[in-house]
């Protein structure tokens, strides 16, 4: 994983040119949402066992098929499981906003998942679908506008939803 600035040198080295205008535009937003940023990690890590347990229960209440006799999260062993991944998916979407750049979460955390579930036949479909319920929670707990840096944040909360998209289409 490379933060935004190492990884714009890098490409820029690549290259073989300066860092261009519009790199250090980039970057220069990236610093002053700084605190914005700060807010919502901040604000998903304080709440994240609530983000995973309220996920998993409306997923439950869902698709009750999940945790009925034969079902892949029959027994607690099976949910614990499963919400185990959910809060690491979680961890990892708010590592990917801390740095600006998904690759931790896509290197770290999403590849090869897919395939993993596969092979221990969990239902990729319903992961996706619990993720995209940590997604709603995530996003309306980031966007309150109480007690955090005031400013549009619209761009960012763009950029945690799709976090959430690439976890869910990993899945999917």
């Amino acid at each position: 994983m490379l933060d935004a600035f190492t990884k714009v040198v890098a490409q820029a080295d690549t290259r073989g040119r300066f860092v261009s205008d519009s790199q250090i535009d980039a970057l220069k937003q990236l610093v002053a949402d700084g605190t914005k940023r700060l807010d919502v990690v901040n604000r998903i890590t304080a709440s994240s066992s609530s983000i995973v347990t309220d996920a998993a229960r409306a997923l439950f209440e869902d698709q009750p098929q999940l945790i009925a006799p034969g079902g892949n999260a029959y027994t607690n062993r099976r949910i614990a499981a499963c919400m185990r991944d959910m809060d690491i998916i979680l961890r990892y979407v708010t590592y990917a906003v801390f740095s600006g750049d998904a690759s931790v979460l896509e290197d770290r955390c999403l590849n090869g998942l897919r395939e993993t579930y596969s092979a221990l036949g969990v239902p990729g479909g319903s992961v996706a679908v619990g993720i995209d319920k940590m997604k709603a929670a995530a996003i309306a707990l980031a966007n309150d506008p109480n007690g955090v840096t005031r400013g549009d944040c619209s761009a960012l909360m763009s950029e945690l939803a799709s976090y959430f998209d690439k976890a869910a289409a990993a899945v999917g």
